[in-house]
């Protein structure tokens, strides 16, 4: 299957860009109610995402306060994952293995241009929809099982 038709576009996708601060990405964050965003440079290649924990452990060890994090480039923050982005003509068998290991993958073209991500939620979908095409449900299954001599 092709898994640009599970894409999650740029457009609709929460980023900061690679010149942003500290602060803004916080902020992002905060008002999107999201624990990870993409790291986006300013021609439109991923450099990374980077999560709340990131952030607060950088805050916490430098002794940070808001006037501080106002002035700090987010690319100032080491990031504790390496999320990797996959190419737009992978399929989707390559990329469940690393839906486990994080929210959403980041997916980049052949210029290595950010297009968009797949998110966890896009692929579980997938992975049932291709359970039921395959293997599809008895219409009555507590019957079934009543005459296998299971109780429902």
């Amino acid at each position: 299957m092709n898994i640009l038709l599970c894409l999650t576009p740029k457009s609709k996708v929460v980023h900061v860009l690679s010149d942003q601060t500290i602060r803004q990405t916080l902020e992002k964050m905060q008002n999107y109610r999201y624990s990870a965003i993409p790291i986006i440079a300013k021609e439109g290649h991923y450099i990374g995402t980077i999560s709340e924990g990131d952030l607060l452990w950088f805050i916490k060890s430098h002794k940070l306060n808001f006037s501080k994090i106002e002035k700090m480039s987010i690319l100032d923050v080491p990031r504790s994952k390496n999320m990797q982005p996959i190419s737009a003509n992978a399929n989707m068998k390559d990329i469940i293995d690393l839906s486990t290991q994080q929210n959403f993958v980041p997916v980049v073209d052949d210029y290595d241009t950010f297009i968009g991500i797949i998110t966890r939620k896009a692929i579980v979908n997938y992975m049932v929809e291709k359970m039921v095409v395959s293997e599809p449900l008895p219409k009555k299954p507590s019957e079934e099982l009543i005459k296998k001599g299971a109780r429902p």
